[in-house]
């Protein structure tokens, strides 16, 4: 599929990664793994063919194609959802309007008989196959449900992309590249602006209708779920584990103490023939033996040993003055801009509590923790405890330093007392040691930027801490290490994040935000994705009432039928009217029955629409579209008839 041959890149004198030599075959789900700055954006930009390496080559077949999914991207306002999504079909687009045209052709056209008109209609026949295989009937309705997959709602469609942020757009160019289908699906980073619901979403997607895929994440648990193959830049090269991430630490770790070993005896043998040329370098008996030594050293290539072995971020958060026992309590709390965020928000935390706020992007967490770092008004009571002093990490934090400063600088200049004498063994710790504390800001990888803006952090004493996705750009041994310091702080923790494997034994309760409300959920976050999955799979359609049992009528959720009054009604009157309730619950109880139907129906046309084999059925594409129409209809009749029974009973 893709042949990567001899491929090096330098920027500097040291490549960046050289010979690299791998294939990457169809069904293949990579994970492209190495600590921050070591290439693999650069690698993949390669293999989209949008930056050239220094040498070597990528192959692959002209009729093959690649979707690429960068970190950043500029985005298009200019259009609604749905029609900025709909650009993943221009070649479909462009394929119907040669279907027309070569229709309109053959519909003017009399000589039946003739060479060329059947030339026409071969050509015609052959460019509608392809139309049809491409799915082309169905692509309204996969659009759909591959927004609908990513969080968007049925209202989103239609609203410009200029309302949405940069993340929720960022999920706009995802469903476009999921939809064009690619032979090669290239995706950096993808989960950054994913909430937990869509990340499962896409993992499921991944799993069962895309190619070949190779993936860099710091998602633990997303590429576990998602890959079968694991690439490391390592030292300049790229390794290759044919198994997934869990099963790829195991093996490194293996590999890595054999190259520890290998390095160290390397390094005896070194120092032994050092040792034997200088001892015996101006014995004339000896004047053969020593050449050769020094030739033999010369011909030595130092085993490289990756820094990451000997280098460990190690991050403590210092001491700090014990907070009240509540260091914080929301009443009633309510936030509005131009429609509702959230409202009757009441929650307390415990000092020494460790909690995480999920829940879909735009739901309000952020808009949470600003109204509780007082940087926005509010409605309702929020009491910060006593003596409590926050810790704040932004997710916008890394953007707001100075591109200007070197790294040295942009921590000397927060720096105060005594703690400007311990500036670089910090900068060392966090593995900023030596040049690399005089690199200016503006050269530095999305993860560095987070490391540093994370020593800022670390500068003051504090007993709460609020982290707004502190693990965006973070590698995983960075990770590991933030999630253990937090664990050993004794302090009070807020994590906005939808990383489940960092937030997995760090947190003991999850406050959930969604339609407008804020639910606290007791346990870690698989026991809150746990009960969510359960809820789901449990609850019947939220926009039908329940259903009554066989032997009564539907009873509506606004009353019975009993509580309509009875006085100054003749028993004519009443006798019609409760005809006309029976009628109508009747109505009712079987277009319940044909909601339910269709219902069942499409989940069983979704199912089999997610995997490869089921896309490909043009009919039952078509029928999915049929179905979902009929149903909106059919909906529109329930609500009608039931306007019409509370009409009836009142």
């Amino acid at each position: 599929m893709v042949s990567v041959e001899n491929l090096k890149v330098e920027f500097s004198i040291k490549p960046l990664f050289s010979e690299v030599n791998f294939v990457l075959n169809a069904k293949d789900k990579v994970a492209l793994v190495g600590k921050n700055g070591v290439g693999k954006s650069t690698l993949m930009k390669i293999i989209a063919g949008l930056q050239a390496p220094t040498d070597g080559t990528v192959s692959m077949s002209s009729d093959e194609t690649v979707g690429y999914l960068p970190q950043v991207m500029k985005l298009q306002d200019e259009t609604t959802v749905r029609n900025e999504t709909r650009k993943a079909f221009s070649n479909v687009e462009a394929m119907k309007q040669r279907v027309d045209k070569l229709n309109l052709e053959l519909q003017e056209r009399t000589d039946y008989e003739s060479d060329e008109y059947l030339q026409l209609v071969e050509r015609f026949t052959s460019l509608q196959d392809q139309y049809l295989l491409m799915g082309a009937e169905g692509c309204e309705a996969e659009m759909e449900r591959t927004l609908m997959g990513l969080g968007f709602t049925q209202t989103d469609l239609d609203r410009p992309t200029l309302e949405f942020s940069g993340g929720w757009r960022m999920r706009i160019e995802l469903a476009k590249i999921l939809l064009m289908k690619p032979d090669v699906l290239l995706l950096d980073e993808p989960t950054n602006h994913l909430d937990i619901e869509s990340i499962q979403w896409l993992e499921q997607f991944l799993a069962q209708s895309a190619k070949a895929v190779m993936i860099v994440s710091h998602d633990r648990a997303f590429i576990n779920n998602v890959t079968n193959r694991t690439l490391e830049i390592s030292c300049g090269k790229v390794i290759d584990y044919k198994v997934k991430y869990d099963e790829y630490v195991v093996l490194r770790a293996e590999r890595r103490a054999q190259q520890l070993r290998a390095y160290e005896n390397q390094q005896k043998e070194i120092a032994d023939t050092k040792a034997f040329i200088e001892r015996f370098r101006y014995q004339a008996t000896k004047a053969v033996q020593v050449q050769s030594k020094i030739k033999q050293l010369a011909k030595i290539v130092p085993i490289e040993v990756d820094a990451v072995d000997t280098r460990k971020l190690n991050l403590k958060f210092p001491p700090a003055m014990r907070s009240g026992d509540y260091p914080l309590i929301c009443d009633d709390v309510a936030k509005s801009y131009d429609s509702l965020v959230f409202k009757g928000v009441n929650l307390t935390i415990k000092r020494g509590e460790k909690v995480a706020f999920v829940g879909k992007n735009g739901e309000g967490k952020t808009t949470l923790v600003k109204c509780i770092m007082s940087q926005i008004p509010f409605e309702g009571n929020l009491k910060l405890g006593y003596n409590v002093k926050i810790g704040y990490f932004a997710q916008n934090q890394a953007q707001l330093l100075d591109d200007n400063l070197t790294v040295f600088e942009t921590i000397d200049n927060v720096a105060k007392g005594e703690i400007r004498l311990r500036i670089k063994d910090i900068l060392g710790a966090f593995m900023f040691g030596g040049e690399a504390s005089d690199k200016k800001v503006k050269v530095l990888s999305g993860g560095e930027r987070s490391r540093l803006a994370m020593i800022k952090l670390l500068l003051e004493p504090v007993n709460f801490l609020i982290l707004d996705e502190p693990t965006n750009h973070l590698d995983m041994d960075s990770k590991d290490v933030l999630k253990n310091a937090i664990n050993a702080f004794d302090g009070t923790v807020i994590v906005v994040s939808h990383d489940r494997e960092f937030l997995d034994g760090l947190v003991t309760k999850v406050y959930e935000f969604g339609g407008g409300k804020v639910r606290e959920h007791l346990g870690g976050i698989y026991d809150y994705i746990y009960s969510k999955t359960q809820a789901q799979s449990s609850a019947k359609p939220l926009s039908v009432p329940p259903k009554g049992d066989d032997k009564s009528p539907v009873t509506p959720p606004w009353g019975s039928k009993e509580g309509a009054p009875e006085v100054g009604t003749s028993y004519q009157e009443r006798k019609e009217r409760n005809r006309k309730i029976s009628k109508t619950e009747k109505q009712i109880k079987e277009s319940e029955a044909r909601i339910e139907k269709m219902e069942s129906r499409l989940k069983e046309l979704d199912a089999i629409l997610c995997t490869p084999e089921g896309a490909m059925q043009i009919e039952l594409c078509t029928e999915y579209a049929t179905v979902k129409s009929a149903l909106d209809k059919e909906m529109e009749t329930w609500e009608q008839l039931s306007e019409t029974l509370q009409e009836l009973q009142f």
